[in-house]
């Protein structure tokens, strides 16, 4: 077993040396795809093996702290590390998402000098550019989880309350929906944002087919709810009785 480990040591020096040179070099703002480009992802992962989910947690724990702390360069880095070291956790990629899209724009908006210094377009600059960061994240997310509805109505709701861009909204709550497992609200919030955009036809259609799917005996379905909004449509539109 003794020279088992120094022989592992040996074959691994040359590993660590350009591990330490990749660090030293990136000091505090060391993005993970700077070791990944010095030893590729793969070799982090086998290297760690099982203590991959030991060492993302406590790099969590440490995003945390510089989320805390408004650190945004540290965040950025520590997002890509945890996610790497742990793709399999939803919880890191959602939870990202959201530093990345809701509290970071306030931090570089301050940081800028705030509303007084900056105008509204370039505050607005500011927030798509984070959500487009939130976006990309949650695009590598799908890649281990494609099938989760929760990744795609994270989505949605940052083009719901960071964008207010309620066709986009709308497009990815249908997805969610569409999806093994979505919770029910997912469509009746994609009949809301149709109906928002004064899209009332396209919102009856969706509906009436939607409630024909729902089961009778599940409560979360809500399928009572459903059809009041139908028939809320038809008295809207001023449908016939015949056609009701």
């Amino acid at each position: 077993m003794l020279l088992l480990l120094l022989g592992l040591a040996r074959v691994m020096r040359p590993v660590e040396q350009r591990a330490q040179a990749a660090l030293s070099a990136a000091q505090s703002d060391l993005a993970l795809s700077q070791i990944e480009g010095t030893l590729g992802q793969g070799i982090i992962l086998a290297v760690l093996g099982g203590f991959r989910t030991i060492l993302a947690d406590f790099s969590w724990i440490r995003l945390n702290a510089a989320w805390e702390q408004k650190a945004h360069g540290e965040l950025d880095a520590l997002i890509r590390l945890v996610t790497t070291l742990e793709p399999d956790s939803v919880y890191f990629w959602i939870n990202s998402a959201r530093m990345l899209a809701y509290d970071v724009p306030h931090w570089r908006i301050d940081a800028a000098g705030g509303a007084s210094v900056l105008s509204a377009t370039q505050q607005r600059e500011i927030v798509e550019e984070q959500a487009q960061h939130a976006f990309a994240l949650l695009a590598r997310a799908r890649q281990f989880h494609p099938l989760d509805s929760k990744l795609h109505l994270e989505v949605a709701q940052i083009y719901l309350i960071r964008l207010q861009d309620h066709a986009a909204a709308g497009e990815w709550f249908l997805q969610a929906s569409q999806l093994p497992a979505a919770p029910y609200y997912a469509a009746r919030r994609h009949a809301d944002l149709l109906q928002l955009q004064g899209l009332n036809q396209q919102a009856y259609l969706f509906l009436k087919q939607l409630h024909q799917k729902l089961p009778d005996e599940d409560p979360y379905a809500q399928k009572n709810i459903v059809l009041e909004r139908i028939q809320q449509l038809e008295a809207s539109m001023q449908l016939p009785a015949g056609l009701r």
